[in-house]
């Protein structure tokens, strides 16, 4: 059940709420009635371009209370907006505001004025997409495979996830939240406008300082954070921190990994450092939200394959096997999800081939999302991930998932990350690399990595080279390992043929 719809919670949130924090930015604390007036100033500035209310509004805006401001304001004038990274070149930025149709691309000054330009337009225009009087956030997908998708998302949906998500974690008035994500990305529906939408405060972290572990320490410590959602990265910085400061975080009630496999070794550090804390696990993608979501219980140590755990209410997952039939009950496969938050589909349509799929279950056809997981469900119907459809080559022959070598890799207790890559064979077929992070005061090396990964891994699995560094892995802006960056010459490698 929807209990309001954003626009309409802004309202009153500023009007009932005006002394209390909505935001805490570069440690400054800005209030329900502050944010309210700052959104009335890009109210009187939106009005004043005379933007055609048939085309979307580009934005681009780093973090900041003004950027969170000026979406507040294009949410209530009802302007469907596309919202990418700041970080994507300048020519991609033009391609994706071209599909879009946008009228005019906006960046909020601190003054509550406005920049704009228009955009180059293009024969390649996709809007509106299905029901575009729905529409109000569009984000875009990471883009690790070419030019990012633009994923438009309806109101109802993101009101329907919003409240879902405030009952799952407790986000109510007087918390605190995290936002570690930067601002286009998915996961701050739930720690931007979850949290405001129910009067909660947000502490943003500054994109520019976001692999600082001290920063990040004293921001969750200062601002009595109770709420923490973040890609592995985080945690492990947060680790390193608690290590050398001997610190702890005991107002954390809820820490949420998501976006990527978290390593079993900062799994199994976290209780030390988050003693009050239930963790989760949170699976989904862009065009779904989330789908799927584990609690782990840690007193005993991490499990040996963390799982992504059952449906959340309102969604329905199937696995599929190769000839595209149902699994039932205990088995492997594809997973697809429906969900009530999900995306009608792409805007631009034909990037639905093979992704969106309509199934009947008799009460209807549902578009579902193919996620292109390989997935596991034991007996209980607790689902784990095996693998990337796209994550499996051939190794003479054999079908070879690197993520499966990544993760038998990050069981050994002094690796703190890795990432497996593979990379052409003329013989072989392919011939996988491993990049292993170990720790600071570890005595790792590639022949000790050989063993341990020989008492797991099949003949065909094993890495054909192994480079082991002490600097972190190389990450995307959304703080998951780079693979496109990963290769046999890091600095600082200790390789091994």
């Amino acid at each position: 059940m929807i209990t309001a719809s954003l626009p309409d919670r802004f309202s009153d949130l500023f009007a009932t709420q005006s002394d209390v924090a909505a935001l805490v930015w570069q440690g400054e604390r800005l209030s329900y009635g502050e944010l309210g007036e700052l959104v009335a100033r890009f109210d009187r500035a939106l009005s004043g371009l005379d933007l055609p209310s048939d085309r979307p509004v580009g934005i681009r805006a780093k973090k900041s209370p003004q950027a969170i401001a000026l979406i507040i304001s294009c949410l209530r004038a009802g302007h469907a907006f596309l919202l990418p990274s700041v970080e994507l070149a300048p020519e991609t930025l033009d391609q994706l505001f071209a599909q879009a149709d946008v009228s005019l691309v906006v960046s909020p000054q601190e003054s509550g004025a406005l920049a704009s330009y228009e955009p180059p337009r293009s024969g390649e225009v996709h809007w509106p997409p299905p029901a575009p009087e729905d529409v109000s956030f569009m984000l875009t997908t990471s883009g690790s495979t070419g030019l990012p998708k633009i994923v438009p998302l309806e109101t109802q949906a993101i009101d329907r996830f919003t409240d879902w998500a405030a009952g799952q974690f407790e986000i109510t008035p007087g918390k605190a939240v995290l936002n570690y994500a930067p601002l286009n990305f998915d996961l701050c529906l739930l720690d931007i406008w979850c949290t405001l939408k129910h009067g909660a405060t947000v502490v943003l972290v500054d994109q520019d300082r976001a692999t600082n572990g001290a920063y990040l320490a004293d921001l969750i410590a200062g601002n009595g954070v109770a709420v923490v959602q973040a890609v592995p990265m985080l945690f492990r910085l947060l680790i390193d921190e608690a290590k050398a400061g001997g610190r702890t975080f005991p107002e954390v009630e809820f820490a949420m990994t998501t976006g990527d496999k978290i390593p079993s070794t900062t799994l199994k550090e976290l209780p030390g450092i988050l003693p009050n804390a239930r963790f989760f696990n949170i699976y989904g993608c862009t065009e779904t939200n989330d789908s799927l979501v584990a609690e782990l219980d840690l007193s005993d140590g991490p499990p040996a394959n963390v799982p992504i755990g059952q449906p959340i209410p309102g969604v329905i997952a199937r696995i599929e096997d190769a000839d595209g039939n149902p699994v039932e009950g205990e088995g492997q496969g594809e997973l697809i999800v429906w969900t009530p938050f999900q995306t009608k589909g792409y805007l631009k349509a034909e990037l639905n081939e093979g992704k969106l799929v309509s199934v009947d279950e008799g009460d209807g056809p549902r578009p579902y999302f193919r996620t292109g997981d390989i997935v596991q469900r034991a007996p209980d119907g607790t689902i784990s991930i095996i693998g990337r459809a796209d994550f499996y080559v051939k190794v003479r022959g054999v079908r070879v998932s690197t993520q499966v070598v990544e993760q038998a890799i990050q069981e050994h207790p002094d690796v703190i990350e890795c990432a497996v890559v593979a990379a052409p064979d003329p013989l072989a077929g392919a011939r996988l690399h491993a990049c292993v992070r170990k720790g600071p005061d570890s005595k790792l090396n590639s022949l000790v990595l050989r063993k341990h990964c020989s008492e797991r891994l099949a003949r065909t699995e094993m890495p054909s080279t192994v480079e082991i560094v002490t600097a972190p892995l190389p990450k995307t802006s959304t703080g998951k390992v780079d693979r496109n960056r990963i290769g046999p010459h890091q600095k600082g490698a200790e390789a091994s043929g």
